[in-house]
C-alpha cells in the first residue's frame, strides 16, 4: 500500500521562477492561499510544492507563521525524509570536506547549500556542535541527529540552538549535550595555530571557519609586523598572524569572557611577542588610540554583522563607514588594512565604496590588493545570493 500524497502548496502565478532557477524558500506571498491556504497547517509540516498550474516543483516543509513559510528539501514531489535519507546527505557533504582539507577541522554542513535548510553543523575533531534554526527541521531533528550520529560516530554531539534565528521560527533557544559529555572547552586546529573556547558559550557555534582561508592570506602579509586585531572575540586574525612571524598584536573586544579566552589562546600557542588586549567598544578604544599617536602596520577590521535586516541598512552602513576610517587613520605608511563584512545586505560594491570614501576622508591612497571570500566549506548556491555573504578586502595604504 503506497502512502498518500503530500498535501499541496501552490504558487502564485510566476512565482516560480526564482524556485525552478534553484532558490529554495518561498515567501508567504508567493503561495496561492485562495488555493492552498496556509492558515490550518501544521507547523513544520511536509507539502508538495506545485507552480500555478499544478505541476510539482518539489517538497517542503512548511511554517504558516514565519515570512519565509516554505523551504524545499527536495526537487521531488512526496519526499517523506528518515534516517537514510539524512544520512545520503550528510555523507554527501562530507565528502567535499574531505576533499579539502586534511584534518577534521571545518564546517560540516552549511545549511542551504548542502541541501539541508535549517541546519548548521561544525566539526571540531570528535566534538560535532550542531545548530537546528527551523521549525521543519526541528521536527525531523531526531532522525537527523541519529544519522548523524551514524555517519561519523562522533565522541560528543552538543546542540547549540542558542541562535535567535530560532525565536523567529518560535521555538525556543538552549544548548544541551546530546550524545558524551559536555566538555569545559572545545579544541580546534586551523593555520598552524590552536585554539579552545567554552562549549556552551560564545558567538554562532564558538568558532568562524568562514575566514579560514582570509586569515592563512594574512598570514603572508605579517611577518615582523606590527597587527591591529579589532573585533577580536577568541584572537583568530591576530594569534594566527603572531603564529606567522608578526611582531606584535593588540587585540580590542568588549567582552570579559572572550577576552579571558584569548588570553588562554596565546598561551596555548606559546606567544612570545608582545601582545596588548584592550577591553571596549572597538569605536571608542579605536579613537583612543588614535588620539594617543599609535600606529600599526596591519589593522584588521572583522566586525559583528551591523547590517542583519534591510530596515538595518543605514545605520549599518554608516557603522562600517565609521569603523573603517578609525582603522585607516591607526595605519602607518604602506600598511595593510584588512576590511571584512559578514552582511548579506552590504553588497561587495558597497564595502569598496565605503573603503574608497575611507581613503579620500583620510587623504590616503587604498589600493585593493587582494578579494577575499568565505571558505569551501561555506559552499555557495548560484541561486541563492543569501548563501553567499562574507566578504573580506585586502588593501595596502600608502
Amino acid at each position: 500500500m503506497t502512502a498518500a500524497h503530500l498535501p499541496p502548496l501552490q504558487l502564485k502565478k510566476n512565482e516560480d521562477r526564482r524556485i525552478r532557477a534553484g532558490h529554495l524558500w518561498i515567501y508567504s506571498n508567493e503561495v496561492d492561499t485562495a488555493r492552498t491556504p496556509l492558515r490550518g497547517r501544521e507547523p513544520g509540516g511536509l507539502a508538495n510544492v506545485t507552480d500555478h498550474r499544478g505541476k510539482p516543483l518539489g517538497t517542503a516543509y512548511v511554517n504558516p507563521h514565519s515570512l519565509i513559510s516554505a523551504r524545499l528539501i527536495s526537487r521531488h514531489a512526496d519526499t517523506r525524509p528518515d534516517r537514510d535519507w539524512f544520512a545520503r546527505r550528510i555523507t554527501r557533504a562530507l565528502l567535499l570536506r574531505q576533499r579539502l582539507y586534511t584534518e577534521p577541522f571545518y564546517r560540516l554542513i552549511y545549511g542551504e547549500s548542502d541541501g539541508l535548510p535549517g541546519i548548521v553543523v561544525d566539526r571540531f575533531g570528535e566534538v560535532l556542535a550542531v545548530q537546528i534554526t527551523t521549525l521543519g527541521m526541528e521536527m525531523m531533528g531526531e532522525l537527523f541527529l541519529d544519522a548523524l550520529d551514524a555517519v561519523l560516530e562522533p565522541g560528543i554531539i552538543i546542540l547549540r540552538n542558542d541562535t535567535g534565528a530560532r525565536e523567529l521560527e518560535g521555538l525556543e533557544t538552549y544548548v544541551d549535550c546530546v550524545k558524551g559529555e559536555l566538555p569545559d572547552r572545545v579544541a580546534v586546529r586551523e593555520n598552524d595555530a590552536e585554539f579552545a573556547f567554552a562549549a556552551d558559550g560564545g558567538q554562532k557555534t564558538g568558532w568562524f571557519y568562514d575566514h579560514r582561508d582570509n586569515r592563512r592570506v594574512l598570514q603572508g602579509m605579517v611577518k615582523d609586523r606590527r597587527v591591529l586585531d579589532v573585533f577580536s572575540y577568541l584572537g583568530a586574525w591576530g594569534i594566527e598572524a603572531l603564529v606567522a612571524g608578526a611582531s606584535a598584536a593588540t587585540f580590542v573586544e568588549s567582552s570579559a569572557g572572550a577576552l579571558e579566552q584569548l588570553s588562554d589562546n596565546l598561551r596555548r600557542n606559546r606567544v612570545e611577542a608582545p601582545t596588548q588586549c584592550l577591553r571596549g567598544d572597538a569605536f571608542a578604544v579605536l579613537k583612543d588610540l588614535i588620539n594617543a599617536g599609535e600606529r600599526f602596520d596591519v589593522v584588521v577590521v572583522d566586525p559583528p554583522a551591523f547590517i542583519k535586516r534591510r530596515k538595518d541598512v543605514k545605520a549599518g552602513l554608516e557603522a562600517y563607514q565609521r569603523i573603517n576610517r578609525l582603522a585607516l587613520r591607526l595605519l602607518a605608511e604602506d600598511g595593510i588594512l584588512v576590511s571584512a563584512s559578514c552582511s548579506w545586505h552590504l553588497s561587495r560594491e558597497q564595502l569598496v565604496k565605503v573603503l574608497r570614501q575611507g581613503g579620500q576622508q583620510a587623504g590616503r591612497l587604498v589600493q585593493i590588493v587582494h578579494q577575499g571570500h568565505q571558505g569551501g566549506d561555506h559552499p555557495v548556491l548560484p541561486a541563492m545570493s543569501e548563501t553567499d555573504y562574507l566578504k573580506a578586502f585586502f588593501c595596502r595604504v600608502i
